[in-house]
């Protein structure tokens, strides 16, 4: 299982970057409206002089250091990273096959979203509000600051969201109450795996089973398209808890340094 969650990891970037092999590690370079990072590929062991050579060859591209990896696939790279005086951070990751969901439902209508310039712009706004004030307890924001958030957005950053929903490489899912849009997230399918990602709903309406109700939405929708497995990192056990909920358990650490 984490020999097939690291080909996943390994292979999704490729949507949207190009890769280059530096020493033990593939830096993907984007192509797109973010900044990717390099992994390390099957089977390496990556010493504090690895992390140099990438760190050097991002300074030529004027690229962010920053790296991501399965922990149980290269342990090697956490405690290099460290000594390389990059801050290391391990998250929950966690799986489900078609045997294990559990559909999660909400006070809400979640469906699938259209690839429609104004439904994607309000939920990356909220999104941003979201992870702006992360974790799981209620907050303030709400769909006034969601609307302030999504007017911040570029077209160019809209467009590169709505050609990957057309590309189908992500699928979008939204939360609706009588005041729009209050909680969304993607999957990634890439063959017959797929990432749930961007999960946020709303700090005002925190403790609703949203996220939850979205995540089954996603989860369904991946399993109806030929995915066989569903894999995600949590932020913190808290969340990691809610995705439990719906069938997901844990495998090992998702690690990330920059």
């Amino acid at each position: 299982m984490i020999t097939r969650v690291d080909e996943y990891l390994h292979s999704v970037p490729l949507s949207n970057a190009e890769a280059e092999e530096i020493g033990p590690f593939t830096l993907f370079r984007s192509t797109t409206i973010w900044p990717y990072y390099a992994r390390p590929r099957a089977g390496v062991t990556v010493e504090p002089a690895d992390i140099e050579a990438v760190r050097a060859r991002c300074a030529e591209l004027e690229l962010p250091l920053s790296f991501e990896w399965v922990v149980e696939a290269c342990p090697s790279l956490g405690p290099a990273a460290t000594k390389a005086g990059l801050t290391v951070i391990e998250h929950p990751l966690l799986v489900m096959e078609k045997a294990d969901f559990k559909p999660a439902t909400a006070d809400a209508r979640v469906e699938i979203l259209p690839v429609e310039p104004s439904v994607i712009r309000e939920g990356r706004g909220l999104q941003n509000v979201a992870f702006s004030d992360g974790g799981t307890a209620v907050g303030s924001g709400g769909p006034a600051e969601r609307d302030a958030a999504a007017t911040e957005l570029t077209e160019a950053f809209i467009e590169g969201l709505a050609d990957r929903q057309r590309r189908g490489v992500t699928v979008s899912a939204g939360a609706f109450t009588d005041e729009g849009m209050v909680a969304c997230g993607q999957h990634q399918p890439v063959g017959t795996a797929s990432e749930i990602v961007g999960v946020a709903t709303l700090p005002s309406m925190r403790r609703r089973g949203l996220a939850a109700a979205v995540t089954s939405v996603l989860v369904e929708n991946a399993f109806d398209n030929g995915v066989e497995l569903m894999l995600l990192s949590a932020e913190s056990d808290a969340v990691a808890a809610v995705y439990e909920r719906v069938g997901f358990h844990r495998i090992g650490f998702a690690g990330a340094a920059e």
